[in-house]
């Protein structure tokens, strides 16, 4: 059996008893509230981490990529969602091959060209695609309302696409600060789906699902009688950009706990300085903050390059010494998972598990 301090650094650790902690309390509060559950994948591109959220009661996985869905796929994830548009031939014979062995499989849509290329590829091969019609809000999708509509009419005269319902995620929305205001901007997003969804079953068309939500309004859209499921990702892990955008009790979002890190190895120890073994290939570099220590307040982290972080140790509580392991909340979880081949999985101390991280780079 392997502990902590047995595994190479830098390395990409989860803590089991905060995931399961987090994956429960996500699960028990949509599941009385009586909204499906279809977690991201693009967050972990782990199916073990997709296995667990089937196990508490998810529908499906979300997925960023058709790359992404195919890797579940192969790993027996069910009710997959690739919530960005495939667009391309390529792309498009491969989504067609995936919706024939996993015909539960549900692409989003949002251009009536792709719509046709992807009908007609559907009936090439024999098999009908369920597609969900992307909205507009802030990034991919056609315009909530009439837009829709004629996309959905579209949709409806073509014999080997089925529409499901409507893609609706506000990825502003879930950084929105402070708190009252993330609640103003989802409900103000989602009622424009859930007014699309009206004016298309007018129009004699089905249209039974609303998907979306995320880790930072799952609160606010789950008590939304429209939305039928919601699609959190980041839960899971949490990093500091969530922990960011303030709760109901104040400026720190405490809803779920902190369970992936990064440990890392002090490899030098220059004057007033240490030295770790992790930089921009180690945590992701996309958020204005950097890398927060664990269990070391008052020192800050700073990127040193490719492969190594700048610990200022003025204020540091404690001296560091060479061969010392620290352990960092990333900035943004996602971007940093797709650095790595695994997580270690660990139970105090104990490696549990060692999950790959299947989906590691499958962008396309």
């Amino acid at each position: 059996m392997k502990f902590r301090d047995d595994l190479p650094t830098p390395a990409l650790l989860l803590d089991l008893d905060a995931f399961e902690s987090n994956v429960a309390t996500m699960a028990a509060h949509l599941r009385v509230r009586g909204k499906a559950f279809r977690p991201h994948g693009k967050t972990h591109k782990c199916p073990e981490v997709a296995r667990a959220l089937i196990t508490a009661g998810a529908v499906g996985c979300c997925a960023a990529r058709l790359a992404e869905a195919e890797v579940f796929a192969d790993h027996g994830i069910p009710g997959l969602l690739i919530t960005t548009a495939v667009i391309g031939r390529d792309k498009i014979a491969r989504a067609v091959a995936l919706a024939k062995r996993a015909p539960d499989t549900m692409f989003c849509v949002d251009d009536e060209a792709n719509v046709r290329e992807l009908n007609a590829a559907a009936q090439a091969a024999g098999v009908r695609v369920l597609v969900a019609i992307d909205l507009y809000f802030g990034r991919t999708g056609v315009l909530p309302g009439t837009p829709a509509l004629a996309l959905a009419r579209v949709i409806a005269t073509l014999k080997h696409l089925t529409l499901v319902g409507l893609q609706s995620y506000d990825g502003d929305a879930a950084h929105t600060t402070p708190f009252d205001a993330r609640k103003l901007r989802t409900d103000g997003s989602m009622a424009q789906a859930i007014e699309t969804k009206a004016l298309i079953e007018r129009d004699g068309i089905a249209c039974p699902m609303i998907t979306g939500g995320s880790t930072g309004t799952y609160r606010f859209d789950s008590e939304n009688p429209g939305m039928t499921e919601l699609q959190p990702g980041s839960f899971v892990f949490m990093d500091i950009d969530y922990g960011r955008i303030g709760g109901p009790d104040g400026p720190e979002y405490r809803d779920f706990k902190n369970a992936l890190t990064v440990v890392t190895t002090v490899v030098s120890r220059p004057p007033g300085f240490a030295i770790v073994d992790g930089g921009y290939k180690a945590f992701s570099t996309d958020r204005p903050f950097t890398p927060r220590p664990v269990d070391l307040p008052g020192v800050a982290y700073g990127w040193a390059g490719d492969e190594h972080g700048r610990l200022n140790l003025a204020d540091s509580p404690r001296d560091l010494k060479v061969g010392d392991r620290l352990e960092f909340i990333p900035p943004h979880c996602d971007p940093t998972v797709n650095l790595y081949d695994a997580i270690y999985a660990l139970r105090g101390d104990h490696v549990e598990a060692v999950w790959p991280i299947a989906a590691r780079g499958k962008s396309q």
